[in-house]
């Protein structure tokens, strides 16, 4: 589909820039704080809402990318990610706690085995049956880099949807009330957690043929700073243990 020297239109990056392994904030900024857990790291490109960072985890290139926030931007990233030779994702940032299993106060964040495609872009890809579903050696990383940091994150589904305001204040909407009833319905099926890129990430990877998954920091952590920081340091030692597994 691109040449082999040919910069991406948005993300600016070309084949030999990145890593087959990329973290996919949302946030340009989170970028640099995530750049800092690998070694020898360095500022690729950054146009628009995705900022692209360069480093290595146990000799093998690892690259940071932010999505911007929304599937749109978030597809948009990962097909030029794969374009240029990356094949591995792990979304991570902050979500909403859903389920009852989530208000556990000593949980600090959920990771993801699959999503609600309640969003517009992958209805663009294929119809709504295809199931956003995560990449179980991903999964299993993360499940493990948890454990070993010993780390409280939950496991399950989350909802994915488009717009912020009508659920999180959903009076200020005429379909307010169609989204509060979505989000009791969801949380009634043991959904986890909610937010707003996950399942692009999953099913376009799951489309190319590439694994995909997501651990993310509950917004309303009791420290969430903190929580997403740790977040971010499962995900990056979650690469570590995909680096080994794939080596074997």
């Amino acid at each position: 589909m691109y040449l082999d020297n040919e910069v991406m239109y948005h993300v600016k990056i070309k084949k030999g820039d990145i890593g087959r392994y990329v973290l996919l904030p949302g946030d340009p900024f989170r970028t640099d704080i995530i750049a800092k857990y690998l070694d020898n790291p360095v500022l690729i490109a950054h146009n628009r809402e995705h900022k692209t960072w360069t480093g290595t985890l146990l000799g093998e290139k690892v690259t940071v990318t932010s999505t911007g926030m929304g599937c749109p931007s978030a597809a948009i990233a990962v097909e030029e990610l794969i374009a240029c030779g990356a094949d591995t994702f792990i979304r991570v940032g902050t979500a909403g706690r859903m389920n009852e299993d989530s208000r556990d106060e000593l949980m600090i964040g959920g990771i993801v085995t699959g999503a609600v495609r309640d969003e517009g872009t992958t209805k663009q890809y294929v119809p709504v049956e295809y199931p956003a579903i995560a990449n179980r050696q991903v999964v299993d990383a993360l499940v493990l880099a948890a454990k070993n940091l010993n780390l409280k994150f939950g496991e399950g589904i989350t909802y994915t949807k488009d717009s912020f305001y009508s659920h999180v204040f959903p009076d200020m909407a005429p379909l307010g009330e169609e989204a509060r009833t979505k989000q009791n319905v969801y949380a009634k099926a043991n959904v986890l957690l909610t937010e707003m890129e996950a399942a692009a990430i999953l099913v376009v990877s799951s489309i190319r043929g590439c694994r995909a998954s997501g651990i993310m920091a509950f917004s309303d952590a009791i420290d969430a700073a903190a929580a997403v920081d740790l977040s971010c340091r499962t995900a990056c030692e979650a690469i570590k243990v995909l680096i080994q597994s794939d080596k074997l």
